[in-house]
């Protein structure tokens, strides 16, 4: 027997040390805060308990740049005030994975109770333009392997890698048999030469290799394309999804996270299709909602994945918001029905 009855946010901490992770910087936060208790008592790893979630987030890009593959964990507040790091790290192209798990708000909201309202903020929160590759797993076994995926994914796209849970998926208990994902495992090794060696400049700033340029309009644009080629190239080894068909149903319903698990009992009367790696979004879905009358998205806030949803298919789709923190299947069955689809 290799299972372990494993929490959510302990399969994370798994699965960051076996991507070979040595540097972790956090604040506590409900409802990540176990990642921190977990790590803290860790002796292969460096652990700083940071004075707060600024500080995390820019400690863990020095790690990073020093050589170390390096995560932060926190939850929605912290990951806001992570931002400004994140698009320093985007635009210095460094490799990190920041975990956020995702709890009500906006502001301290409802601590104890989950939210997926981070997805917009996962894909758009720095100012500027930035291409970030957000994976988002929906069990504790896929919380240990999607995190191993986060950092392979980082330090191909040499970027930020976000890792979203929600309350649920953190906190439950599971067993998961690690062992038989470990054998499928394919570690991606450090390539980036750790600072001080080599010649590369690293900034903030607008720039061309090793020099800073800060009114060169062209050079910007040429910045801009690389980057979002580079990360188009990475994404595409990640194109992680699932799908449920169902010949009989011209409805697809969307859900990710925990709002996929709730759902799942409906795949015997609608087709779901389950995104994985939410952003950059996936191509497939275009494919698969070509033979579906409705499209329906699912999730815990107001409509954040369904408007990138229309975006990707071009047609007006129908949604389905659960908030308050709690997820009910009669519910969602209630708001269908609603919809005219029963």
């Amino acid at each position: 027997m290799t299972k372990k009855l494993l929490q959510g946010n302990e399969a994370i901490c798994l699965g960051a040390i076996k991507a070979g992770m040595k540097f972790f910087a956090g604040y506590p936060i409900t409802p990540a805060s176990e990642i921190m208790h977990f790590l803290s008592r860790q002796k292969d790893i460096g652990f700083v308990h940071a004075e707060d979630e600024i500080a995390a987030i820019n400690m863990v890009i020095g790690a990073s740049l020093g050589g170390a593959k390096s995560m932060t964990a926190t939850s929605g507040p912290g990951f806001s005030l992570k931002q400004e790091g994140i698009g320093l790290a985007h635009m210095m192209e460094v490799p990190v994975v920041v975990v956020d798990c995702q709890r009500v708000g906006p502001s301290t909201g409802m601590p104890t109770l989950g939210s997926q309202g981070d997805i917009l903020q996962s894909a758009h929160g720095s100012h500027g333009d930035i291409f970030p590759i957000v994976f988002y797993p929906n069990s504790v076994e896929e919380c240990y392997k999607y995190t191993i995926e986060a950092f392979n994914a980082a330090e191909d796209s040499q970027s930020p890698v976000i890792l979203l849970t929600d309350t649920s998926t953190s906190h439950i208990y599971e067993t998961a048999d690690t062992e038989e994902i470990d054998k499928a495992a394919k570690i991606r090794q450090r390539t980036l030469e750790p600072f001080g060696k080599g010649t590369r400049h690293f900034t903030g700033l607008a720039h061309e290799k090793d020099a800073p340029k800060t009114r060169d309009s062209e050079n910007y644009k040429r910045w801009i394309k690389r980057t979002k080629e580079k990360q188009t190239r990475a994404a595409n080894n990640y194109s992680f999804y699932e799908y449920m068909g169902q010949k009989d149903s011209d409805t697809l319903l969307v859900a990710y996270g925990i709002t996929s698990r709730v759902i799942s009992p409906l795949r015997d009367r609608f087709a779901i299709f389950r995104p994985i790696r939410l952003f950059p979004i996936l191509d497939e879905l275009k494919i698969i909602a070509k033979d579906f009358k409705n499209i329906v998205v699912i999730e815990q806030n107001e409509g954040q994945y369904l408007h990138e949803v229309e975006v990707l298919l071009k047609r007006k789709i129908q949604g389905i918001s659960v908030q308050g923190g709690e997820v009910k299947l009669s519910g969602i069955e209630e708001q269908l029905k609603v919809l005219g689809l029963e």
